[in-house]
């Protein structure tokens, strides 16, 4: 190593970006995942008796898949390789795995390889390491952001025990922002700075989740603005506006405004206005709600007032809301804004709502009697010495798969509680169920 290398090394740390300064070194500096990470966990517990085997990490960008990959890398009595798979190709891994075998033939110490964006590797590549991964010539890390049960080798994945990574809360984005504002070591301390409580809000809200974007937001922000007359650099929220490239809108996730523009989303929908639907729906995304609150409201909307009108209503929030949760912003808003005017549009009637709230109500109010004897379960043991299921007419053994026979209890014979309307898929269930009582 010459004088220039020595001095590129001694400055590498104070020149890398903010966001790899933070980068905790330790467990116990790691904010957020105490789903894996929490001390009772088995992540927790295998890293700290260097114990690790092959894991997979499979979470958004921005989590910490990289920074526990440095975290144990610290922490390890065994050697530790990284490689890209943007960058790498076979003959990197063929190095170190050489290199694996030959430190745990002369030293009998093993070899931790971490692969960040493992996706990227095709189907061979992903195959040359198996036998070395299965051998334990190298314990595998993996880093993606993509599902691994669809992107990584199956049998790799059968050797590898998966941890998923949640996107950040807003309050952990919150204090590593400010640690970074104020630390003089790691952060921009150093520059006298300070953030406005709002500001903090306001990029804890918009990095939605992404560490990496709170931390690149910062640094921006502190490096391009200006000290005031009392010589700190002041980050405001019209700065952390600049620095995130998003406007702050009125909008309090626990106020009176997250409250009323939700009302207004459901009551835009079931009011039939596909286009005030999507612009609260706009207005609550761009202001960070969370994707996966949004599709719960539209499922609940889809069986309270959509109902039997339109029964697919449900199947589409449901798909909606599983695809949210696969794919994250900025993608998800396409998925809500599809179910949304779906629902908007669809057909409305509130009758197995109002069914089910009239029989709890029932349920509630008084005794209503047993369940007849001919419906009882005549399985269990002696149920059928008691008569159970005695005289039960089977429904499919009858013209249109319906037989006439008493189902409620002898106390509430007689008793309507659906009661279907003119609209939609709903005016067939009507026609039906009028048919079949009136035979």
């Amino acid at each position: 190593m010459d004088l220039f290398d020595y001095m590129r090394e001694q400055n590498k740390d104070k020149e890398s970006p903010l966001a790899g300064r933070m980068r905790p070194k330790t467990l116990e500096e790691v904010v957020g995942q105490q789903h894996i990470i929490g001390k009772d966990k088995l992540l927790y517990r295998a890293i700290k008796a260097d114990k690790l085997g092959s894991v997979i990490f499979y979470g958004p960008p921005g989590t910490g898949k990289t920074t526990l990959a440095k975290v144990i890398a610290n922490t390890t009595s065994s050697e530790f390789a990284q490689i890209n798979a943007t960058t790498a190709g076979k003959k990197d891994m063929q190095e170190v795995v050489e290199a694996a075998k030959e430190r745990s033939l002369t030293l009998q110490k093993k070899t931790i390889l971490f692969i960040d964006e493992i996706h990227r590797f095709n189907k061979s590549q992903q195959d040359y390491l198996l036998p070395f991964v299965e051998d334990g010539t190298v314990t595998l890390i993996g880093a993606t952001t993509e599902n691994p049960y669809f992107e990584v080798n199956g049998a790799l994945i059968s050797r590898s025990h998966i941890f998923e990574l949640k996107s950040l809360e807003k309050e952990d984005i919150m204090k590593l922002i400010e640690k970074a504002v104020y630390d003089k070591e790691r952060g921009m301390g150093a520059y006298n700075a300070d953030i406005t409580d709002d500001a903090l809000e306001f990029l804890a809200d918009m990095s939605e989740g992404d560490a990496r974007t709170a931390l690149n937001a910062i640094e921006l922000g502190v490096l391009t603005t200006d000290a005031s007359e009392d010589g700190k650099i002041h980050i405001d929220l019209s700065v952390a506006e600049e620095c995130i490239q998003r406007r702050a809108f009125r909008y309090d996730k626990q106020g009176d405004n997250h409250y009323d523009t939700v009302s207004a989303f459901i009551k835009s929908m079931r009011g039939s206005d596909p286009d005030a639907a999507l612009y609260y729906l706009a207005k609550m995304v761009n202001a960070g709600e969370s994707v996966t609150f949004i599709a719960r409201r539209i499922m609940i909307c889809a069986c309270e007032d959509v109902g039997m009108a339109d029964p697919n209503a449900i199947c589409v929030a449901v798909a909606c809301s599983e695809a949210v949760e696969r794919i994250g912003l900025p993608e998800a808003r396409i998925i809500l804004a599809e179910a949304a005017v779906y629902v908007a549009t669809a057909p409305k009637s509130n009758a197995s709502y109002m069914g089910i709230e009239a029989a709890l109500s029932k349920v509630r109010e008084s005794h209503t009697g047993d369940v007849p004897n001919h419906l009882k379960d005549a399985h269990y043991k002696g149920a059928s010495k008691l008569g159970h299921g005695d005289g039960y007419l089977y429904a499919h053994n009858y013209p249109e798969h319906y037989v006439k026979q008493q189902y409620l209890p002898d106390e509430l014979v007689g008793t309507t509680f659906y009661e279907p309307t003119d609209i939609g898929y709903e005016e067939k269930v009507k026609e039906r169920l009028d048919r079949l009582k009136n035979r």
